[in-house]
């Protein structure tokens, strides 16, 4: 479950407070589910005259003015901190937040650790002693000695400065990063020296959407970056122009040299990658979220040699994987649903079919100590098998249980090779794997609060409306009482081929160990069966998605596992659509959905930012089947007045390019206006933040202590909180 944002791309993602929530009702803690609330009053939201007309129908959008940018607009700020102040007060009112608070605080204190980075004889990690805001960089050297090279946690008083990514050089003699600031998708990339820890004077800047790629010989790098956007407009106007280019180390960023661009194509963007053997720059084209790439190779052995095109018309996924034995290898989906392996000579001679597509979908592929490692998901569960370079089976790796690996990397040469593993109710666990004798170690393991032995977690199957088998993973304490219907919270995602595998979360199993149930339903849309599950929930297929997910709710009720008092519901950027268009389209059924961060103009998605990225996957509002397909589901447009809707909280943040946070302000003050009931709709706006990522612990922990207050108070959950110290 990793990796949920769905930016595409081959880098490839109120006026007076009312009453607070202290004169609303408590929940009594009987079995009957919480009981009735009373009306809020909501700050007033003006309205204006604004009707667009698309392919012959007028279509009103009375909240328009709440797209503008909130550091730019004093009557949006003003509108944010009156919701603000009425949202707070009801959060502070719930019932258990504290203490829900100080439990995660608890569980979340523990040592964490990413997959290890090998270059040069050093290894290179991240690690957080517990509560740290931010993950700090450290270095083991060859002699095995640990220290840290850059802690982000002093790089801002709020911690909202995040250290986004890191590529060593070849030699592991400097460390190329990026930093993330509040949020935001912008990155400035530095260099620093791996041995006096020193900070150069390198410095780039308006990098978004690409990766870091060195040099075989370590005089710079090859990254990719949009052209300035204009004063104010950092977060909202749409990201087209991207280029790549070659940074020489101690040249001024003006100065760097543009290695590829297509000014005739500006919405193209581009993923630079050096080959593994050095002598080759891959680039991979991508137009938006499909996975349907162009590849242009350029000759870094020879300075005048013209791009060339391996790969043209965006019909296929070809991502690059390695290059060895004269050979560039490539996963494609070409007449491959479930993907396939081929490679090209470098020569460019013929393409060759390595390993054919099998039963099982490949997700992932590496190519370590002269084998090929894949990675298969089957039946949403990790498989990993080992092939020779001319693709002759050549084994298998014994995985700890039934969940998720992730991981293998490093280079054709190398001998070792790390990955990581986790289920719902195991943590992160790393594993060094020698690729020569298929001998496997514990690397780095979480010791947490949590004993998996105390948990259930099972998978099912259920059909949707039309018959389509789904599967979903059902995770709970193991002494919970079954008998009578339990608050469950249900997940889920359905799109841009992002698929829900079983992974550890403190935060979902923090809820199931106070005594709710937490279900993931692999919906259509996403990646879990291959290129045909993913398009039958896209385009004119959306509601299948939908259709899904209601689904899925019902199988929860009729199986008696929950109750629709006691369902809640729960999904983030198109998982925040997800539950927009679902709560429209069944409020009867849940009784609470938090949609974060989520996509819910989908007429006007594609006028900001990254938006215009995801026609791929929605359609263009500028195509009249699109539109109407659009205008069908659109959450904030299809609210459904003298309903009586469940409980929401909608979640967003004032630094969010990725899904501008309108989206979240024109549908939360739609929900206020309407006549839908007495539960509450109120929107919680955290500031420094963006989408998700580079979000500090702190914050992180008290937007969840809110989220699972809110639903624990209208699933009627009385929370099970330990007063234990943390284990280990």
């Amino acid at each position: 479950m990793r990796n949920l944002t769905f930016i595409g791309g081959a880098a490839a993602f109120l006026l007076a407070a009312g009453c607070g929530a202290g004169e609303e009702a408590a929940t009594d803690g009987s079995d009957d589910g919480p009981v009735a609330a009373l009306a809020i009053d909501y700050p007033e939201t003006e309205t204006v005259e604004q009707t667009d007309t698309y392919h012959g129908v007028d279509v009103a959008d009375p909240y328009r003015w709440l797209e503008d940018d909130v550091r730019e607009s004093q009557a949006v700020a003003d509108w944010v901190a009156a919701q603000n102040e009425v949202t707070n007060a009801y959060l502070e009112g719930l019932d258990h937040r504290e203490a829900i608070e100080a439990q995660l605080s608890r569980f979340w204190d523990y040592e964490k650790f990413t997959l290890p980075v090998m270059e040069g004889g050093r290894t290179f990690f991240r690690r957080n002693d517990g509560l740290q805001n931010q993950f700090v960089l450290f270095v083991q050297d060859a002699d095995g000695t640990e220290r840290m090279l850059l802690d982000p946690n002093t790089w801002s008083d709020d911690g909202a400065t995040a250290l986004a990514g890191y590529a060593p050089s070849p030699d592991g003699t400097l460390v190329a990063y990026s930093i993330q600031d509040g949020g935001s998708d912008w990155r400035t990339v530095r260099v620093v020296d791996v041995a006096s820890g020193e900070v150069l004077d390198d410095n780039i800047e308006w990098v978004k959407f690409s990766g870091l790629s060195w040099a075989k010989d370590g005089s710079g790098f090859y990254y990719s970056r949009y052209p300035a956007p204009e004063e104010g407009e950092e977060f909202q106007s749409l990201n087209v122009d991207q280029a790549v280019y070659f940074h020489k180390l101690g040249d001024d960023q003006a100065a760097d040299r543009l290695v590829y661009s297509r000014p005739d194509q500006p919405e193209h963007g581009f993923a630079a990658q050096v080959s593994s053997d050095g002598e080759s720059l891959v680039i991979t084209v991508w137009k938006g979220t499909d996975e349907k790439y162009e590849v242009v190779l350029i000759d870094l052995t020879d300075l005048e040699a013209e791009p060339f095109e391996l790969i043209t018309g965006f019909h296929s996924d070809y991502s690059y994987i390695a290059t060895a034995g004269g050979r560039h290898y490539f996963r494609t989906d070409d007449d491959a649903p479930k993907s396939k392996i081929v490679a090209v000579p470098s020569s460019r001679g013929p393409w060759e079919e390595i390993v054919p597509e099998k039963d099982a979908v490949l997700t992932g592929v590496n190519i370590v100590g002269g084998k090929i490692v894949t990675e298969y998901m089957e039946d949403v569960k990790s498989v990993v098998r080992l092939f020779a370079l001319d693709g002759a089976e050549a084994g298998a790796v014994e995985l700890p249980g039934v969940g998720s690996a992730y991981g293998f990397g490093g280079e054709p040469d190398d001998t070792v090779t790390f990955y990581g593993y986790e289920s719902f109710n195991q943590p992160d666990t790393i594993y060094r794997l020698d690729m020569e004798t298929g001998d496997q170690s514990v690397y780095k393991q979480a010791q947490t609060a949590f004993n998996p032995d105390d948990y259930v977690v099972e998978q099912v199957f259920y059909n949707s409306k039309d018959g389509t088998r789904v599967p979903m993973f059902i995770t709970r304490r193991k002494d919970l009482d079954m008998s009578t219907p339990q608050p469950t919270l249900l997940y889920g995602y359905g799109g841009f081929n992002v698929s829900l595998t079983p992974g550890f979360s403190i935060t979902r199993l923090s809820w199931v160990d106070m005594g709710g149930v937490y279900a993931v339903a692999n919906l259509r849309g996403g990646g879990e069966y291959g290129k045909e599950w993913h398009n039958a929930g896209r385009l004119q297929n959306k509601q299948n998605v939908f259709d899904d997910f209601i689904a899925a709710g019902e199988y929860l009720i009729s199986e008696g596992v929950t109750s629709a008092e006691k369902l809640s519901i729960f999904g983030g950027s198109n998982g925040g659509l997800l539950v927009g268009a679902v709560v429209n389209q069944r409020p009867d059924l849940f009784a609470a959905g938090i949609p974060a961060v989520g996509v819910m103009d989908m007429l006007r998605f594609n006028q900001f930012t990254a938006g215009r990225f995801w026609v791929d996957d929605y359609g263009d509002p500028a195509n009249e089947a699109d539109f109407q397909t659009l205008l069908a589901y659109s959450p904030y447009h299809n609210i459904r007045a003298g309903e009586d809707y469940p409980a929401i909280l909608v979640t967003t943040a004032d630094t969010d390019d990725r899904v501008v946070p309108g989206h979240s302000f024109k549908y939360a003050a739609a929900l206020q206006a309407a006549n839908i009931g007495n539960e509450p709709h109120l929107i919680r706006i955290e500031t420094r933040a963006g989408h998700g990522s580079g979000k500090p612990t702190e914050k992180i922990i008290e937007e969840y202590a809110d989220m699972w207050a809110f639903l624990a108070r209208h699933t009627g959950l009385d929370p099970k909180l330990s007063t234990n110290e943390q284990q280990g």
